[in-house]
């Protein structure tokens, strides 16, 4: 159970930190509201999450458009085309409306983790390791794409299992001018030089850049 939180929860995290870069303005207002809620207590707790509704908010939405175990078997269309003048782009997700395999039609109920008698018994801690791990990442650093990559290079390709690609992104220490020289890498739920971002984040002392390392996929 625990090692299945801990792959869903840092795959939603991924995709959750992937969909901010390329909407600079939310990541914004995102950090706006994690920031001032926590001012300079130096980290996000758990007693501090009720608070920040806008970061719910986004990781509810994570949730619809990158679900973790996505359909069971999901359909995905393989090509690009329009229907009814909405465009299908290539690996979109496709539910059949109007049929005996959907009864609900357009009420879409986001389960992630089941409901009933056969509910994932781990609900709670899955989102409050997201909630913990995006809120504190938004806190206390600033994101950049790494020089020379743009927002449109990022890949969202979905996948029935763990991410298939990697995301790259630069920290910038929120509570002092120094710049980090790593690039940190987040892939299939392992983040590079993480131990050095948690202690810049939770240590007010610690004003050294993190430490560059070699990365191997």
């Amino acid at each position: 159970m625990s090692l299945g939180v801990i792959d869903n929860a840092a795959t939603t995290l991924v995709r959750a930190m992937a969909e901010l870069v390329k909407k600079p303005s939310l990541m914004n207002k995102a950090q706006f509201e994690v920031r001032n809620c926590i001012g300079k207590k130096g980290k996000v707790t758990e007693s501090d999450i009720e608070h920040l509704h806008f970061l719910k908010m986004i990781i509810k939405e994570t949730f619809w458009l990158h679900p973790p175990a996505p359909l069971l078997l999901p359909r995905e269309s393989i090509s690009h085309f329009t229907v009814n003048g909405y465009e299908i782009y290539p690996k979109t997700l496709i539910q059949f409306m109007d049929s005996s395999i959907c009864t609900k039609g357009q009420h879409f109920g986001l389960l992630p983790f089941g409901s009933g008698r056969r509910i994932c018994p781990a609900l709670y801690m899955g989102t409050t390791m997201v909630e913990l791990g995006l809120a504190n990442l938004l806190y206390c650093f600033d994101w950049e794409l790494p020089s020379g990559m743009k927002e449109e290079d990022i890949n969202l390709e979905e996948s029935a299992a763990s991410s298939l690609t990697s995301l790259k992104l630069v920290p910038k220490k929120h509570f002092s001018f120094h710049k980090t020289s790593a690039i940190v890498e987040i892939m299939n739920g392992r983040i590079t030089n993480f131990a050095a971002l948690c202690s810049m984040s939770c240590n007010k002392q610690v004003h050294q850049n993190i430490p560059t390392r070699s990365v191997s996929s």
